[in-house]
């Protein structure tokens, strides 16, 4: 293994099976670096937690090496991998205080009683808990107690600190408060943490960069601003993001971009990130903030696309509203129209209306 300076954590060629059959992993090969705040993002049952399970050492690669700052982990244990695991579930002693949770890690590693001390302090200052440190468990909060889970995690130095879905169990408000947190507490510290999620919003809003996965393979792996703009595929397209999508088939394909002519013959300009022929059928797929909504049909250079329409409805969000339209043959799209716009949030049920769009916007996929 070549020891890479900014690389921390290298998965090559992994493969995980349970039954023997069925890959649950397959052929992941994925980099950490050094610092970064990495999640792991896909649907229930598409590898993401096993992966994570894999690194914990809580299960074995049934294939392949795993790598931590040089050293292979194949076979080592969980509690001689330097690593901090924060679980869904938190997995807190219920018997034992803030203070004593945090101590046991350090008792393991037969650290001496004063290093225990001021490293159980340190830890518990990091996350705000150092009036609570003589509760027991029950007597905390969720929040309070996802902190106690993440100061145990970050109490002995770890190399890397990993998260399985660690704010699934807290209410709306709170979680989005904890990802700031955790984010800030990311940034001062410097570790490199992995983080396993199945929410888009969460993981868009803490990572650096994310790996989406499904069906066992990472299906992208970028920045959360390139990963949201240019999805190589229709599963990062759908999965990332609200997007619409239109139903069409390719008649003329120049380069990197192609002509989708939909069911009533319109036909629309867009990206063939594909590389879909003519004559085959293929799914165009939009964002609802990319879209511009008006009444007469009028296309300029920054929207040449135009598409009929006829609304459905209007959702109301506070700054903005979601106009429910559909266009001929094709499924339910939405459309984000700001209440500024004039006239635009207060179009009503069945009236025709004219959907533009940058050709830049449309992203032709298989």
């Amino acid at each position: 293994m070549q020891n890479q300076t900014d690389t921390l954590v290298s998965f090559r060629k992994v493969r995980k099976t349970y039954d023997g059959e069925t890959l649950v992993v397959k052929e992941l090969n994925l980099d950490i670096r050094k610092g970064e705040f990495l999640t792991l993002l896909g649907p229930s049952g598409s590898g993401k937690t096993t992966c994570l399970m894999m690194l914990a050492g809580f299960e074995y690669p049934t294939d392949g090496e795993i790598w931590l700052d040089g050293q292979l982990l194949n076979r080592i244990p969980p509690h001689k991998r330097d690593i901090g695991m924060v679980f869904q579930n938190y997995a807190l002693f219920p018997h034992l205080t803030v203070e004593q949770n945090l101590e046991y890690p350090l008792k393991v590693r037969k650290m001496p009683a004063d290093e225990r001390a001021s490293r159980v302090k340190r830890a518990l200052g990091m996350v705000s808990m150092e009036k609570l440190s003589k509760r027991m468990p029950g007597q905390l909060s969720g929040g309070q107690q996802q902190r106690v889970a993440l100061a145990r995690a970050l109490v002995f130095n770890p190399k890397l600190v990993l998260m399985d879905e660690p704010l699934g169990a807290l209410d709306k408000q709170l979680r989005e408060h904890m990802q700031l947190e955790l984010k800030a507490l990311h940034e001062s510290l410097g570790l490199t943490f992995v983080y396993v999620t199945h929410d888009q919003s969460e993981a868009l809003t803490m990572s650096d960069r994310v790996a989406v996965f499904d069906q066992g393979v990472i299906q992208q792996l970028d920045k959360v601003d390139s990963l949201y703009e240019s999805p190589q595929n229709l599963f990062v397209a759908n999965f990332i993001g609200d997007s619409n999508a239109l139903a069409g088939t390719v008649v003329k394909a120049d380069g990197d971009y192609c002509d989708l002519r939909i069911q009533d013959g319109t036909t629309v300009r867009a990206r063939n990130i594909g590389r879909v022929p003519v004559g085959r059928t293929a799914t165009g797929v939009i964002r609802p903030e990319r879209v511009a909504v008006s009444a007469a049909r009028t296309a300029d250079s920054a929207r040449p696309n135009v598409i009929e329409s006829e609304t459905l409805g209007m959702i109301y969000f506070g700054d903005h509203v979601r106009l429910r339209c559909r266009m001929p043959g094709q499924k339910e799209c939405i459309v984000k129209v700001s209440l500024d716009q004039d006239g635009a949030a207060h179009i009503r049920p069945g009236s025709r209306i004219h959907l533009s769009f940058h050709e830049d916007h449309l992203r032709v996929f298989n």
